[in-house]
């Protein structure tokens, strides 16, 4: 952990190129530096772009640790002054396209590293495993998706101290896989996509510390009895028999069959200790029964998406509700009825997600039998924000009102829903808010104006709106507001948007027009490769490269020329009193019917 006065040092030191050269003259002070603040310097001065090769000499005698994924420039100059780091523990140059098998040979022999991390780096090949085997004190070692063959990955079979090893992506053969059995001390193996069948599944019985397999996308449809495994990753594979064998049955604790098919579900799973699971991942797959749920009582995250999952099947998950935290139903057949069966077993719920559901706003009344929910996704729902009710004098009740009693909502997601303005205006009273999803061609100015009274939004969604610039204008956010993304809100100027961020320079900000980020204590914006200029998004207008929703209802066929006009100036929150709120839900029922 760092004091207030040392992270201020460093900030100071990290401020822009020239404090850089500054402190770069204190060689000797860089140079004795304790490890870990030399790690926070290392970190910051590479967030901030202003970490070149030559720069890396002043702490090789005190960094250990270096990620350096996904940096451009990475290359066989910075590799040669990586080599020279007499204490680096760890280095990460995972998607560092510019990394080949020859610029690895600078960190030949090396004799501290023990973690090593190439993923997607497609210019290593066999070639470079000749330089990486001469490390014998490596433990990890992450090359998914590099350019090895089946010989590159034999050759891996002589780092004996390794405990993880990651070849997903890469043509292991049962031949390949047999080699590596001298690995004694592996307990990580991710083989995904190779070319491991039957055969080689039975040497994995060889590994007796495995407690991490991932077998996803490959032609195992029988795994042996591993009586160490603790998970087990087979999406997208034809299953007909699990961990079948002699011994104890493992303790698995995570399970993931997304979009695998079970030739026989009962027999598949039927070898499976589900005392300890506390994580399954069946979405997408062939599962029809799901009798086996009532056996998983220990299961906190349960994932059923796009499954059979429906209203007749709910029972099985209201049986094992009491200690599950995150429950995922989207695309499946589960209605507001299913919901209610549920509401009441699921006390500890934090994450439900009914996306792409037929549920409507009957289910949110159940949510607050849920008290401890903090994310919510209700998308692509039939949720309008209201219920009629019956009677004597039919009145409308605004169902975003039984959300209230969650004091620990912080995640909303509403985005392609029918709700409009007048129906969100109990969001305005959510005090623990912090992320909320809106998408919606119906909404206007007021929507925005009930969410200025949000203490802790940081991340606002707010898509396809017939926003106005003067309701822009008027928006007065929470300080905690980090992002705001108005794509798709036509009326908007560039100009608007620009005031709007310079007035609230915390915010960053995303719209077709332009794409402005928060502003550093000096005043400037962090450079960031992979987010679009302003001029780049403006190009892409006139080109007409701008990706529109295919459910997007442009508002402008409404009005003329000058009504367009004058709407971008004038705000639509005068158009709409605030206080017409039933009165206007009641007309928006009626043009909805």
């Amino acid at each position: 952990m760092e004091s207030e006065l040392v992270r201020l040092c460093i900030e100071a030191a990290c401020e822009n190129r020239e404090s850089v050269e500054k402190w770069r003259g204190q060689r000797r002070s860089l140079e004795r530096l304790p490890s870990h603040l030399a790690d926070a310097f290392l970190r910051r001065l590479i967030h901030r772009r202003l970490l070149f090769p030559s720069l890396l000499e002043v702490f090789k005698h005190s960094v250990e640790k270096i990620d350096l994924r996904g940096e451009k420039s990475v290359d066989a100059e910075w590799m040669a002054y990586l080599g020279a780091f007499h204490y680096l523990r760890s280095l990460n140059v995972a998607d560092c396209h510019k990394v080949t098998s020859s610029a690895l040979w600078p960190i030949t022999g090396m004799t501290s590293l023990k973690e090593l991390d190439l993923s997607r780096c497609m210019k290593v090949t066999d070639a470079g495993i000749k330089h990486i085997i001469s490390i014998s004190t490596l433990e990890k070692l992450y090359v998914s998706e590099t350019g090895l063959t089946t010989n590159g990955v034999t050759l891996i079979s002589s780092l004996k101290n390794l405990s993880l090893l990651d070849l997903g992506g890469l043509p292991v053969t049962d031949q390949a896989l047999s080699s590596l059995q001298v690995l004694t001390e592996l307990q990580y193996l991710d083989i995904w996509g190779s070319e491991v069948s039957n055969k080689g599944a039975a040497v994995l019985q060889k590994f007796s510390k495995l407690s991490f397999l991932n077998l996803a996308w490959t032609n195992v449809t029988k795994l042996p009895n591993l009586p160490s495994l603790k998970c087990l990753h087979m999406s997208n594979c034809t299953i007909s028999s699990l961990l079948e064998g002699d011994g104890g049955k493992p303790p698995l604790k995570k399970l993931i069959f997304s979009g695998s098919k079970f030739e026989n579900e009962a027999e598949a799973l039927m070898h499976i200790e589900t005392s300890f699971l506390s994580f399954l991942d069946v979405s997408n797959s062939s599962l029809q029964r799901f009798c086996f749920l009532p056996n998983m009582e220990a299961l906190k995250h349960l994932d059923l998406s796009s499954s059979i999952m429906g209203d007749d099947l709910v029972e099985h998950v209201a049986c094992i509700g009491a200690n599950l935290r995150n429950l995922n139903l989207s695309k499946t057949r589960v209605s507001s009825a299913g919901v209610g069966i549920l509401a009441g077993h699921l006390p500890n719920l934090e994450i439900l997600s009914l996306s792409y559901t037929p549920i409507d706003d009957v289910a949110v009344s159940y949510f607050s039998m849920m008290p401890l929910l903090r994310a919510v996704d209700l998308s692509n729902t039939n949720v309008k924000g209201f219920i009629h009710q019956e009677g004597a004098n039919p009145d409308l009740f605004l169902s975003l009102k039984a959300l209230e009693s969650l004091n620990h909502l912080e995640r909303l997601d509403l985005e392609q829903t029918h709700v409009r303005d007048a129906a969100l205006k109990p969001l305005s009273s959510f005090q623990e808010l912090k992320d909320l999803s809106l998408r919606s061609a119906f909404l206007t100015d007021v929507s925005l104006h009930y969410l200025s009274s949000l203490p802790k939004l940081t991340n606002l969604s707010f898509h396809d709106a017939v926003l106005s610039n003067s309701g822009l204008n008027l928006f007065n956010p929470s300080a905690t507001l980090k992002k705001m993304d108005l794509c798709g809100c036509w009326l908007l100027t560039e100009d608007a948007i620009l005031s709007f961020c310079k007035k609230y320079t915390q915010t960053e900000v995303r719209h077709e027009l332009v794409h402005v980020l928060p502003s550093n204590s000096n005043g400037s914006t962090s450079p960031s490769p992979s987010l679009l200029t302003s001029r780049t998004l403006l190009v892409n207008q006139k080109q007409g490269n701008i990706s529109i929703s295919p459910s997007f209802v442009d508002q402008r066929l409404k009005y003329n020329r000058e009504e367009l006009l004058s709407l971008q100036y004038s705000s639509l929150s005068r158009a709409i009193p605030l206080d017409r709120g039933s009165t206007l839900l009641m007309n928006q029922s009626s043009s909805m019917s």
